[in-house]
């Protein structure tokens, strides 16, 4: 057996292990999922996946193991499994990685699974800041609006680090865009950003036209 599908099989072996079938139906109907879930919290799955993965060091294959467990997953966990993989060390700020997260963005379609993506490009950012921020423009204006929104909250919890002509391009790209996703993207990666410069944010809020939904948001903790 390849390496991978160890992986993969050890994985499947203890998420199904660490089932709770009465949890399972609650959190299905609360993520509107149409996959169906086991019952295991996210980070019980982080710690499982982390207990699995201990002894492989090699990038490529754990890409593989995240690719193949993403592509075959049967239940939502063994996606937030290969999600979990995509932010272990040695493939953590890899932009070698960015396919992969585009793929997962695409193809997981939901919250719950883009923005937790979204934290891989916050990494890849930090290591990657120019090559990624045309990436994320490009994102930006692209017509999926999970790939939109992930360009518009890319930047949550870089605090000073944040590009903040990026941001504003990411959000005046949508600015217009009534789809709930999209306006509430906007508000919080605003009110993020307003923990460490709200002056910044209430001078951009002042001179633009959001949305209630997203101004409400940004503002939230800004009186």
């Amino acid at each position: 057996m390849a390496a991978s599908a160890r992986v993969i099989a050890h994985i499947r072996t203890q998420l199904r292990a660490a089932a709770d079938p009465a949890r399972a139906p609650v959190l299905q109907a609360y993520l509107k999922s149409s996959m169906p879930c086991l019952g295991v919290r996210v980070p019980e799955v982080r710690s499982l996946v982390r207990q699995c993965t201990a002894d492989v060091l090699d990038a490529d294959v754990l890409q593989q193991v995240a690719l193949e467990l993403w592509r075959s997953a049967e239940f939502r966990e063994e996606r937030h499994a290969a999600l979990a993989i995509m932010a272990l060390r040695p493939l953590r700020g890899d932009p070698a990685t960015l396919p992969v997260h585009e793929e997962m963005i695409r193809t997981g379609a939901w919250w719950d699974l883009v923005d937790e993506a979204a934290h891989r490009l916050r990494e890849l950012l930090d290591a990657n800041p120019a090559q990624l921020a045309v990436t994320m423009r490009i994102w930006a204006d692209d017509e999926d609006l999970w790939i939109r929104r992930a360009a518009i909250i890319c930047q949550i919890g870089r605090r000073d680090a944040t590009d903040r002509e990026l941001l504003e391009y990411a959000i005046e790209a949508n600015i217009d865009d009534s789809e709930f996703f999209i306006r509430k993207a906007i508000g919080w990666a605003l009110r993020e950003l307003g923990k460490s410069d709200p002056d910044w944010v209430r001078t951009f809020a002042a001179r633009r036209p959001l949305s209630p939904l997203s101004r409400r948001e940004a503002l939230k903790h800004l009186g």
